[in-house]
């Protein structure tokens, strides 16, 4: 696929939106036990949502009583009961850690043997249940394996056994199986990002004060020992020599002006985009994304101008690469000709708008560049470079895709 160059006139062009990596979390903040599981699953605001979907049960229930027995239908009851309360406080165990999701599941398997010598072939009725309970209770890398062929071998004994509704029941059990895994992958990512920004907002604080302290201090430094030195001197030659004693002076009031314009134009830094900068905040956020980062350890000399175009470049790219492209690494490039972000992602469709890359191309354009959206190495991925005209050896000669 042949480069895609964007302009400040391109038309609107496709926005990636993939879903995110799989992540764990291992948060726990409630007791493991019967009531902290239920305290977690309150807390996740899902428990009374999941109640309604019980009404599938009796699709296994009402068959089952026929013909009714006093020991089947006790056994039924209180398995039912056992097995609809294990599936409400089914939320909570997203703030348990991967090995208590695994445990979870094992109860429910346990809970859905003891079904059969009860209920027989009807047990398949329950396929959606086991569906769901797998995509919630574990890491989606696991539960996205396992819930096809979960549905393959319920429909193929639903063949066997006769038992059609099942088969409905479980490919209605996959498709919600699907949306809610990635639905709460994409709220695990979003968690991440928005700490990960609040560490970032901190760091970056930290490292303006250092950088205005150093500035400042370089700055200032060196200009009140020479206003010292000639202040010294001044003063010496104030009677000796008045004419030199006055050029001393009007040295230092022309470095005093001076300082005070450095001192202002450093102190103006602090809300400007730079490109070291934003090579910082991507490192910190990429991690964050489980996102490998290969930046450069050093920055090439570039003028303000350069710095901030460059900057929103490695900006805009690094936010794709973490909320879109499924990457596992990330490689930014700077020199003085351009800046380049790419990936080994799943690319950029054609049928997605992507708002952020036409604003950036018009602000490339505008300082004199090109934006330009290609494939990675092979077809995989995406890198996105900026050149600026009339710079140099363009970028992309010397970069190493990712």
């Amino acid at each position: 696929m042949a480069p895609a160059r964007l302009t400040g006139s391109a038309r609107r062009g496709p926005d990636l939106a993939a879903t995110a990596p799989p992540l764990a979390r291992c948060d726990e903040q409630h007791p493991r036990t019967l009531r902290g599981l239920y305290r977690a699953a309150v807390d996740s605001g899902a428990m009374f949502y999941t109640a309604p979907s019980l009404l599938f049960m009796l699709f296994v229930i009402i068959p089952a009583f026929d013909p009714p027995t006093p020991v089947r239908t006790t056994a039924i009851i209180v398995l039912s009961l056992a097995f609809s309360a294990a599936f409400l406080l089914l939320p909570g165990v997203k703030a348990y850690s991967p090995s208590f999701g695994y445990g979870f599941i094992a109860v429910v398997w346990l809970l859905i043997a003891l079904f059969v010598p009860a209920i027989g072939s009807n047990v398949l009725y329950m396929v959606m249940f086991v569906q769901i309970a797998h995509t919630i209770a574990l890491p989606w890398r696991t539960a996205r394996v396992v819930i096809l062929p979960l549905t393959l071998v319920d429909c193929l004994l639903a063949v066997l056994t006769g038992q059609y509704i099942a088969i409905i029941l479980a490919l209605v059990g996959l498709m919600i199986s699907l949306g809610v895994g990635y639905g709460i992958e994409r709220e695990i990512l979003t968690e991440r990002l928005a700490r990960a920004e609040e560490r970032n907002a901190v760091l970056a604080v930290a490292a303006e004060r250092e950088r205005i302290g150093r500035d400042l201090h370089d700055i200032l430094g060196h200009s009140l020992t020479t206003i010292t030195v000639s202040a010294q001197l001044a003063q010496r030659l104030l009677e000796s020599d008045p004419e030199a004693a006055r050029a001393q002076i009007s040295e230092v009031e022309r470095i005093s002006r001076q300082s005070l314009a450095d001192v202002r134009a450093t102190v103006s830094g602090m809300q400007e985009v730079r490109a070291a900068t934003e090579i910082a905040s991507a490192r910190s956020v990429l991690t964050a994304a489980g996102i490998e980062a290969d930046v450069p350890a050093a920055l090439p000399e570039l003028d303000d101008a350069r710095a901030e175009l460059f900057g929103y470049v490695i900006r805009e790219g690094v936010t794709n690469v973490v909320r879109h492209s499924r990457a596992t690494r990330c490689t930014i490039r700077v020199d003085e000709g351009g800046a380049s972000v790419a990936d080994d992602g799943v690319g950029i469709p054609r049928d997605r708008t992507r708002s952020g890359l036409d604003g950036l191309a018009r602000r490339v354009e505008e300082g004199g560049g090109e934006l330009v959206v290609a494939p990675g190495d092979g077809g995989a991925g995406t890198v996105l470079t900026a050149h600026l005209a009339h710079s140099g050896r363009p970028l992309d000669e010397g970069v190493h895709h990712a």
